[in-house]
């Protein structure tokens, strides 16, 4: 049995998305209403509508995106979550339910505020590039501002400071044939930043490189958004890309979100099977923290210069720290202040698969 997942509302949320669907098939709204009509039972709207021969590729999501918020949407190849984040920005269009992003009803919108919103609130980056051939890094990357109508000058200028935020600088004249998969990945990203979104939307932007350039994009990527703190909904299906870039976490099955939470509440409490089969070969160690799996502070310990673990370390660089020690060690916030007592045994059994 499917369930739906809501998240806690969120006062002044980036985004918020309520009870939406996607049903592919003749008459989707008509039917999607009347069959809801009957059932407030998720699968029995399924049902209904499977019998029209119809396809809920979303249903009934919900969640909140808080600003500045990196929130990765995951599950298996057809979960629904690229529909999904084209039903956000109105690349498609939902069949029921609602969208704001900063409070405005973007489903109520109009084309002409859709294409509004779209070049100069919201920067997409696709799987495949979609690049200019004809065009050179510089060109493409100023290719938005010349649609909004900015001078050449301002365009040349602004498309050098994202160009050198992506690590591109020394090729602002070659063209996207003379440049690697990682580079005009690279260009796509410096594109869609160019304008300055306020959201940020990427579906599976590293799927298409090989690990190595993967990982390394990954790192950019990360240094680009402490720099900029942008408001970002991601798509990936790599349980370990999502773990390391996400804020929150969204899992997705046969167009349902099946939970949302932190990496670490998705690896130590997965919802379901289907939750925990994703985590179940993610190195564990590299991904929970001390401040996971610490225990309270009690009055009556003596530290006797134990040495000081950080909330923040992963569970490999801790127990490397204190390999030899055997008593409760205090650990630190990242104002130095003692939060809790671990071992190392429990960070130990931290690592151990579950």
């Amino acid at each position: 049995m499917s369930r739906v997942v809501t998240a806690p509302e969120l006062a002044g949320a980036a985004i918020q998305c309520r009870d939406l669907w996607m049903v592919f098939g003749p008459e989707a709204p008509r039917h999607l209403r009347e069959a809801r009509r009957r059932s407030a039972s998720p699968d029995a709207v399924v049902a209904e509508l499977a019998r029209h021969g119809l396809i809920p590729a979303v249903r009934g999501v919900s969640f909140d995106v808080r600003a500045g918020e990196l929130f990765v949407i995951m599950g298996l190849s057809g979960s629904g979550k690229s529909t999904l984040v084209r039903c956000l920005s109105r690349l498609v269009e939902p069949t029921a339910g609602t969208v704001e992003i900063g409070g405005e009803d973007v489903l109520g919108a109009s084309s002409r505020r859709m294409i509004e919103l779209r070049r100069r609130k919201l920067g997409m980056v696709f799987q495949h590039f979609g690049l200019f051939p004809h065009m050179t890094v510089a060109e493409n990357v100023a290719f938005p501002l010349k649609v909004q109508g900015v001078g050449a000058a301002e365009r040349r200028a602004r498309a050098a400071e994202v160009i050198g935020l992506v690590g591109l600088e020394a090729r602002e004249d070659a063209y996207p044939r003379e440049l690697s998969g990682g580079q005009r990945q690279r260009v796509g990203i410096a594109r869609s930043l160019v304008a300055n979104p306020e959201i940020w939307f990427l579906d599976e932007p590293f799927s298409a490189l090989d690990p190595l350039i993967r990982r390394q994009l990954q790192d950019e990527f990360l240094r680009i958004q402490a720099s900029l703190k942008k408001t970002i909904i991601f798509i990936t299906h790599n349980i370990t890309e999502a773990l390391r870039l996400a804020d929150r976490i969204a899992i997705m099955r046969d167009g349902a979100v099946v939970q949302i939470g932190t990496p670490t509440e998705i690896v130590l409490n997965p919802a379901d099977g289907y939750v925990a089969e994703f985590s179940r070969d993610v190195p564990r160690g590299q991904l929970l923290t001390v401040g996971a799996m610490m225990g309270p502070m009690p009055d009556d310990v003596h530290l006797n210069g134990a040495p000081r673990l950080r909330a923040s370390m992963t569970l490999d660089a801790a127990l490397a720290a204190c390999a030899a020690e055997h008593q409760h060690m205090p650990v630190l916030d990242d104002e130095g202040a003692v939060v809790g007592l671990v071992t190392a045994d429990r960070l130990a059994r931290g690592v151990e698969p579950q």
